[in-house]
């Protein structure tokens, strides 16, 4: 089981990811789109929605540098392990907190607002449920983070991370001693990245980003 969650399942879960993706906004490109609720709800939906986009995207700068960064990398900076580990915990937790507060307040638009949950569709709620329980996980692991101060446990994961995204075997081995708090984070997310181009959650990769650099449109010019 070690062998298939930790070795096989990561490529399975990419794969679908790829391909899943592409595939969908080929032949439905019109359900391409974030689904959102904010002409129902505005302003509940505007604080939460930045509190956790800001905390996501946050958590998940954080992951992909710390995971895919090379070991070396960290060791020529002169940043040990300890440190890395530190900064993690620290700048992690406050992102996932922002992160949580408000998912909470989003899964609370569309469960108890009337209107919300019934322009949602099953999809649209488990999603938000899967995102709350992988927080929630993540937070938990801080606190068996702290046991392991020297950052050893963090290089397992660094190791992992980059024998997966190399095509190296042996991946799994790292994780085989960590602990079930990590394996059950590491697995949800990669059940998330599996289900992602069936869910609305493909919008995140067509944020318009150049949006916030993008040129002053002129609509009218003011009468002289």
């Amino acid at each position: 089981m070690n062998f298939f969650l930790f070795q096989i399942f990561p490529y399975i879960a990419i794969a679908s990811f790829l391909l899943g993706s592409v595939l969908r906004f080929d032949r439905d490109p019109y359900s391409w789109r974030s689904k959102s609720s904010q002409l129902l709800r505005r302003r509940q939906l505007i604080i939460g929605s930045i509190l956790f986009h800001l905390g996501v995207l946050t958590v998940l700068g954080g992951h992909a540098v710390g995971l895919l960064t090379p070991i070396a990398v960290f060791d020529v900076l002169g940043i040990s392990h300890s440190f890395k580990q530190l900064m993690a915990m620290s700048v992690g937790g406050v992102a996932g907190v922002f992160c949580l507060i408000g998912l909470c307040m989003l899964l609370h638009r569309r469960l108890f607002d009337p209107r919300i949950r019934a322009t949602s569709s099953f999809a649209d709620i488990a999603v938000l449920v899967l995102l709350l329980v992988q927080l929630l996980l993540g937070l938990f692991s801080i606190t068996v983070s702290m046991h392991h101060l020297d950052g050893h446990e963090m290089v397992k994961f660094m190791e992992w991370a980059q024998h997966i995204v190399t095509f190296r075997g042996g991946a799994h081995e790292y994780l085989l001693d960590v602990a079930l708090v990590f394996k059950l984070h590491i697995t949800l997310g990669l059940f998330i990245l599996l289900v992602f181009p069936f869910t609305r959650l493909v919008h995140v990769l067509s944020a318009p980003l150049g949006y916030v650099i993008r040129p002053y449109q002129i609509v009218r010019k003011r009468a002289s």
